[in-house]
């Protein structure tokens, strides 16, 4: 089965919305997301909207492929209590700097305990959802299959979750740069041009030096003194830093196992096959 999230909000949002949904119909929603069905995906004043191809179904009466309209949006947040959460968003410098560089910080729900709400939904009862197919049920697979399509864009654009909560992009950025804090974050996270300095020369220019008199042809070709041992380098206090810098799920990795769990029984087996040799 296709891994349709893989960071901790994408699936925390897939788990609420699988908590009162039909499995029958949560599979076919699967199969939709995954089978190019949805079309015309957008995401527009805090509302998802797209277009899903349905099934022909000759027992029915359905002879042609139909087009239904769907849309996902979840239960804004009263500007009130926006404002609220932004305060106690602003009082903290990873929230701010995270969310300036539009990535998710871990622990961001404990800003919305102070009113009492959370940004990913818990219930049914914060998903609002519709669908034109003749489905009586709701959520339908149709609506499951934009819903899936929803988290694995969340994954490549966490902020999507505060425009379907009722703040926009912009109006999040505007509101944390306005803190004394997020004033400061901001004008540092801004990019500075750097002026350009020609060099006068494309290779470095060779110069003259003035020899030692007291340095005969010996020490001048092999060097008055030896250089002292090189001590060999220590035990790294991150090991593979290089290969985790890019996480579990870098951008080149498409897979759904991680990405540094695939390198570590790798570099095991590698280190069991040389052992082996020996």
């Amino acid at each position: 089965m296709a891994q349709f999230s893989r960071t901790w909000w994408g699936r925390r949002f897939i788990e609420a919305l699988e908590q009162f949904t039909d499995p029958a119909r949560l599979g076919r929603g699967r199969s939709y997301a995954s089978g190019g069905r949805i079309l015309d995906y957008r995401v527009a004043d805090g509302t998802v909207t797209a277009k899903v191809r349905g099934s022909i179904n000759p027992y029915f009466g359905v002879y042609k492929e139909p087009i239904y309209r769907t849309s996902v949006a979840l239960a804004p947040i009263a500007r009130a209590e926006w404002g609220t959460v932004i305060g106690s968003i602003g009082a903290r410098a990873g929230f701010i700097t995270r969310l300036l560089l539009n990535e998710m910080p871990d622990d961001i729900e404990a800003a919305f305990d102070s009113v009492r709400l959370h940004l990913l939904p818990h219930s049914r009862r914060e998903f609002l959802t519709s669908c034109s197919c003749p489905d009586d049920a709701n959520p339908c697979k149709h609506i499951a299959g934009v819903t899936y399509t929803l988290a694995a864009a969340l994954d490549r654009d966490p902020l999507v979750l505060f425009e379907l909560r009722g703040l926009s992009r912009a109006q999040l950025r505007g509101q944390l740069e306005a803190s004394p804090l997020g004033r400061i974050l901001a004008s540092e996270l801004e990019p500075r041009a750097v002026p350009l300095v020609p060099a006068p020369s494309y290779f470095t220019a060779p110069g003259r030096e003035a020899a030692d008199a007291t340095l005969g042809y010996r020490e001048f070709w092999t060097g008055a003194h030896r250089p002292s041992a090189v001590e060999p380098p220590g035990r790294a206090s991150v090991p593979a830093l290089l290969v985790k810098k890019g996480g579990d799920y870098p951008a080149f990795w498409h897979r759904d196992g991680s990405f540094i769990g695939a390198m570590e029984e790798l570099y095991e087996r590698v280190r069991t096959r040389h052992s082996q040799l020996k």
